[in-house]
């Protein structure tokens, strides 16, 4: 292995500054090569490289195809990827969203602990939803080190709170002491490197990420068939364990959690309902425009005008619905 050590760093809403804080207080020694994921729209400009290299003392680079690790640098997923590490090199690749992102964190601490062990460390900063909780499951559960911004020190605190809901978290910090303790961290002596053995089912889902299609991966060895549909791809989800903490993944490979899973059926009702007030509010206007067309006092236009009367009483009907349902996950 090129490096004796890892720190993988996942990240959402207010995750700018977040980062921004932390590369500044870290040393231009560190000795370790350093992964982020930040969740990023697709058509992001890919500059958070640049934006972290002027922040602090480290070299960053977006991660094209394949980068060399090499300590003191900073790897940064682009756009549109996912991040993953492999033995010496960090990996771009278009596998499947999972929590509806890519990039997303759960994909690069996974591979992480895969490859590292008890040698990486994970930490999770400001975020909304729980992207990353399994990802640090996992490097807890190879011998790695886990660690949360203090919730109440994070601009969104709910992606720290989920992790220490669900993980036994090693260190909770506030963003000012977190260069710090990376830095002890990384001087402490490495216990146990060299001596674990990878799940079955880390291996098939780090295996999606890197693009290997599901049903070659093993995904139906490791979950079973949901009565749910993936709301990316419309496929049956099919539903993951891990101690007590319950995941789906689809046949194309879409991963969720139960809250990301909750957020993107809201965000499909949303839309189902103005889709529904739109198609109502056309066709109100379209037997206007036919009752327009028939002779004046004709009874078939009086027919029309009351159906598209009846028509615009049941879109207001759906808008009242829309306008006033409560949303199924908590916003922010």
């Amino acid at each position: 292995m090129a490096n004796e050590r890892i720190v993988v760093i996942g990240t959402s809403a207010g995750g700018l500054d977040a980062l921004r804080a932390l590369v500044a207080a870290l040393p231009e020694d560190f000795p370790a090569p350093i992964c982020i994921v930040m969740h990023t729209a697709p058509e992001s400009p890919g500059v958070l490289h640049e934006i972290l290299q002027r922040a602090g003392h480290l070299q960053a680079v977006s991660v094209g195809r394949t980068e060399r690790l090499m300590d003191g640098r900073l790897y940064v997923a682009a756009p549109d990827a996912h991040l993953v590490v492999e033995p010496g090199r960090a990996r771009s690749t278009k596998g499947p969203k999972e929590n509806r992102f890519r990039p997303a964190i759960d994909p690069l601490f996974r591979s992480a602990a895969q490859v590292y062990g008890p040698a990486a460390v994970g930490v999770i900063l400001t975020g909304n939803l729980d992207d990353g909780t399994a990802g640090l499951a996992t490097i807890k559960q190879l011998g790695g080190i886990t660690v949360v911004q203090d919730p109440d020190d994070a601009m969104y605190p709910a992606m720290p709170l989920s992790a220490l809901k669900h993980v036994a978290v090693d260190y909770r910090v506030p963003l000012a002491g977190l260069a710090a303790l990376l830095v002890r961290l990384m001087a402490e002596p490495l216990q146990g490197a060299g001596e674990f053995t990878v799940p079955h089912k880390v291996n098939v889902e780090v295996n999606i990420a890197k693009e290997q299609h599901p049903s070659d991966a093993g995904l139906e060895q490791i979950g079973k068939p949901s009565p749910y549909a993936c709301p990316e791809c419309h496929g049956v989800l099919l539903q993951l364990e891990d101690e007590g903490r319950i995941r789906f993944r689809c046949h194309t490979g879409h991963a969720y959690s139960v809250e990301s899973l909750v957020a993107d059926v809201d965000e499909g009702i949303d839309a189902a309902l103005w889709n529904a007030i739109r198609a109502l509010d056309e066709a109100t206007l379209l037997i206007q425009r036919m009752a327009a067309f028939v002779p004046n006092g004709g009874n078939t236009a009086a027919e029309l005008e009351r159906r598209a009367e009846s028509v615009r009483r049941q879109s207001d009907a759906v808008r009242k619905v829309a306008l006033d349902r409560e949303s199924l996950y908590p916003k922010g």
